[in-house]
């Protein structure tokens, strides 16, 4: 490509509403442009990174065996209600009639759509197995767009779905899914974990997603450093390391507490530990309200809190919710005389004599016991802190933050059977088709690679995915010498299969430098005073100096670069 004569544009400064380095960088490079909240355009260059993405991507899976296809995105809404599923995505779908009043929603997944398609090929076990997918746009409404490429409405996503006549099968499916992943983002130079997570709205039997590592991420995975233990913080089991209190039990003694609300203050109030006091948090699960009892010193896992309740959303009570349960000001609620069901962490079964909320405003109790008050269930629905012990060796956890780039189901049979997905098994009985699903973020890959791959001056593409090979900059443009030589490599390595660009811009050389710098490009070739000579200049991205060599020489070089 050569940017005299096409679209090529980059910014100088940061820009103000891009609150992530890939944000930052690819909005500068030109490759993406915000449009609305959470919705990007994918300009030139952009597409360029893009489209090796999924080339890598279709690579891999077609190596699998895999078939690809493509679904709408336009949707009847009954499709996700016959699943059960309408109402666990809730709000974050995008909801509209057609002229003729029916109701439609774009498509945040297809799991319904293949299981409709799977319905299409025959019905006997001689039909299986097979997997099906799809490279396609998927829409969801977040409430809070952030980071670019990462948290956003509208999105490019690989979504597949394996076909098996049992749970056998499924596993082998499953690893190839697996596998193949594992050799995409090799490809694409990213550094990742894979953790096991929780299932979602997705159901089924297992789910791991692949956390590719950066500060930017949303996602905590939890690790082990003296075992393969990994983790998504959302699931990750809190091991309880307490023992029965052998303290006698003490009155229960109401303290006036003016001024202390929050966890600190009531501590530094009792002159106590923070473990040694339990909260009380009330909630709204599905529209109903519960009391979660956690140490003072934990917060609720709100994943395990819905899987618990088999629920499908959560929120802070409101303020009047609150008073109105505990019948005093917010901050001294307790679990003594509720009317909402008591759902008590694990920690708590051992403690005795502890500090709660009297629901009564500016006071709380002393001396505290779980016989004072009915609890409705225990069970583990604490965040696991770094420091806790790993459930497998019970060594420290360490914590680091990632991006969920990839991500594997095993679903079994939950869609088949509330879609009707049978096959005739060798008995000539209806048995339910056991499914994976398996997803890949196309452009999160992006945003992740960027925040991995990149310094002062800008992106550092990996070579697998760069939009072009190297960059052929003409220092400048007005020596005749110089645009020859420049015109002719590149003409030459493209025949030779290199992807290159050619900045022939009446632009300042510092200019063309600092845009190939930005933009990322694997090596750049400078064709500039010497060019009489037939020497140029050629810089790998990450190099600190300029290699001064013949065009012949050049040619060899990039064959071992």
């Amino acid at each position: 490509m050569k940017l005299s004569n096409s679209y090529f544009y980059t910014l100088r400064e940061n820009v103000k509403d891009e609150d992530s380095t890939s944000g930052n960088l690819l909005a500068r490079a030109g490759m993406i442009k915000k449009s609305s909240a959470g919705v990007y355009m994918i300009m030139p260059l952009g597409m360029k990174v893009l489209h090796k993405i999924e080339t890598i991507i279709r690579e891999e899976m077609d190596n699998t065996g895999a078939q690809e296809l493509l679904m709408p995105s336009l949707i009847l809404e009954e499709v996700y209600e016959n699943s059960g599923r309408r109402e666990a995505f809730g709000s974050n779908m995008f909801a509209l009639k057609d002229r003729f009043q029916k109701n439609y929603v774009l498509g945040p997944t297809h799991e319904e759509l293949f299981t409709m398609a799977a319905m299409m090929k025959g019905r006997s076990y001689k039909d299986f197995p097979y997997t099906l997918y799809q490279i396609q746009t998927k829409y969801r409404d977040e409430t809070r767009p952030r980071f670019g490429l990462i948290r956003v409405r509208e999105f490019i996503m690989k979504d597949s779905y394996s076909f098996d006549t049992d749970l056998d099968g499924l596993h082998v499916s499953y690893m190839k899914m697996f596998n193949a992943y594992k050799k995409i983002f090799d490809r694409m130079d990213l550094n990742y974990k894979i953790v096991k997570a929780d299932t979602g709205a997705m159901g089924g039997l297992l789910s791991e997603e692949f956390q590719a590592l950066c500060e930017i991420g949303e996602d905590v995975v939890v690790n082990c450093e003296h075992c393969d233990f990994s983790s998504n913080l959302e699931i990750t089991e809190v091991i309880d390391q307490s023992v029965p209190s052998t303290e006698p039990y003490q009155d229960i003694e109401l303290v006036a507490t003016p001024n202390a609300k929050t966890i600190e203050e009531v501590a530094a109030f009792f002159g106590c530990q923070a473990d040694q006091f339990v909260k009380t948090l009330i909630y709204r699960v599905d529209g109903k309200l519960y009391a979660f009892l956690l140490k003072g010193n934990r917060e609720l896992n709100e994943t395990k809190a819905l899987k618990l309740l088999k629920a499908n959303e959560i929120e802070l009570a409101n303020f009047e919710d609150v008073e109105t349960v505990t019948k005093a000001k917010v901050g001294f609620a307790g679990p003594i005389g509720l009317s909402i069901p008591v759902i008590m962490d694990q920690e708590i079964v051992n403690m005795r004599n502890f500090i709660t909320g009297a629901n009564q405003s500016d006071h709380h109790l002393k001396n505290v016991n779980i016989k004072d008050f009915e609890v409705y269930k225990t069970a583990d629905i604490a965040s696991v802190k770094e420091g806790d012990i790993c459930p497998v060796c019970g060594k420290p956890l360490v914590f680091t933050k990632g991006i969920e780039v990839g991500n594997t189901f095993k679903l079994g049979t939950k869609y088949a059977k509330s879609l009707g997905l049978e096959y005739l098994d060798a008995d000539n009985k209806l048995q339910p088709v056991v499914m994976g699903s398996y997803g890949i973020g196309c452009e999160r890959c992006m945003a992740a690679i960027v925040e991995q791959h990149n310094d002062e001056h800008g992106i550092i593409w990996p070579k697998s995915v760069a939009p072009f090979d190297l960059g052929i900059v003409v220092a400048n443009i007005k020596d005749e010498t110089q645009v020859k030589l420049a015109e002719k490599l590149y003409n030459q390595l493209k025949q030779q299969g290199y992807d290159v660009l050619l900045d022939d811009r009446k632009e300042r050389p510092g200019v063309k430098f600092k845009d190939m710098e930005l933009i990322g490009l694997p090596i750049r070739i400078t064709v500039g005073k010497r060019s009489g000579e037939g020497i140029i200049e050629v810089r790998e991205r990450t190099a600190d100096e300029n290699q001064e060599m013949s065009v012949e020489e050049l040619y060899a070089y990039l064959k071992q670069a």
